[in-house]
């Protein structure tokens, strides 16, 4: 009997020193897969920090071009006012004025053409750069989608924190790319003028918002708001980027309202959204409509910086301006102009 209970006991042990190797190699398992993982998480944040890079070297390549490109009308500016005097002087010489002056208009349209080849490639490079950039987004977001759907039981709360910043960023980053391409192609886009009928537009704008079960309606407060003529798609998109960020600045009140209206002003209609949001400080007014400014962080509120500085640039083709008060804490009204009917030019 005590040998078989030795037996028995031997078998014992060595099932258990069976089952103690099977999970040792669970175990080693598990941390080269954990291994892995953490390699690929540091590539992914390698790509995305080299990603950011390119768009800021991107920006400074494009605000750079816009200096010199501003530099150079100056000096043609300076050239042709030059041009004018020496042509009064030579007034008595018209054989000589005359051929002057021919000679001239042939350096102006040299240099008109360009300018028109370097904006051409201009507006090429951003959209290669903008079309390149994509790449690594999308393997990012690839990435980031298959750590969810198959290893998001597997992270810590580390792992996990570090997997959503890498998905943000890349969204955010995607978003920078579109802003930077719609602003960049409003220069080059014909203006089509037809009449509008705004209240229907202001309420297309509104039916498209989308909103969390969790987040709070805003009450809008829709005044009169006459017909007016202009591009439909671009002015859309003025009443999309003002309404949007009307409630976007207003979530963090109790209640969010937003008043939309407008009255006349000579020959022009003045329309406005008006919001009882954040609001902000106007001594940095002048950094309101440029690109790239914000007067919040993005850990208040998130955006891209480029809205407004559509919605200036879309006026301006309109023939129109755009402005806006605000009080701190105390929320804003962004106005807007465009030629009544009679007046509009087509």
């Amino acid at each position: 009997l005590a040998n078989k209970e030795l037996a028995f006991q031997n078998d014992e042990k060595e099932k258990r020193a069976a089952e103690l190797a099977i999970a040792n190699n669970e175990l080693a398992f598990q941390n080269e897969e954990k291994e892995k993982r953490a390699t690929e998480l540091m590539i992914a944040n390698q790509e995305l920090a080299k990603a950011e890079e390119d768009i800021r070297k991107l920006y400074d390549e494009l605000e750079q071009k816009v200096i010199e490109r501003t530099v150079q009308l100056e000096i043609l500016n300076k050239e042709l006012v030059f041009e004018n005097h020496e042509k009064e002087k030579r007034a008595a010489e018209l054989i000589i004025a005359n051929k002057e002056l021919l000679y001239q208009n042939e350096e102006k349209e040299k240099r008109a053409t360009e300018l028109i080849t370097a904006n051409n490639d201009l507006e090429a490079f951003s959209y290669s750069v903008s079309h390149d950039l994509r790449a690594p987004i999308r393997a990012i977001n690839a990435y980031s989608k298959i750590l969810i759907e198959d290893y998001l039981d597997k992270l810590d709360e580390d792992g996990t924190k570090v997997l959503r910043s890498i998905i943000n960023n890349s969204k955010k980053m995607g978003e920078l790319i579109d802003d930077l391409l719609a602003f960049s192609k409003l220069g080059r886009k014909q203006v089509t003028f037809s009449e509008i009928k705004m209240n229907l537009l202001i309420s297309s704008v509104i039916d498209d918002l989308l909103f969390d079960d969790s987040e709070k309606k805003p009450v809008f407060i829709i005044k009169s708001v006459p017909d007016a003529e202009g591009d439909q798609p671009l002015l859309k998109q003025v009443w999309v980027n003002l309404i949007s960020n009307a409630v976007k600045y207003s979530r963090h009140k109790p209640e969010t309202c937003v008043e939309i209206g407008s009255f006349k002003e000579k020959n022009n209609i003045v329309y406005y959204v008006k919001d009882n949001g954040a609001g902000f400080d106007m001594k940095y007014y002048d950094k309101l409509f440029g690109v790239f400014q914000r007067l919040h962080s993005n850990t208040e509120f998130e955006g891209t910086g480029i809205g407004l500085a559509i919605v200036q640039r879309i006026i301006h083709r309109h023939n129109g301006k755009v402005w806006a008060e605000s009080t701190l804490k105390k929320g804003s009204c962004f106005y807007f102009t465009l030629p009544s009917k009679n007046t509009s030019t087509k």
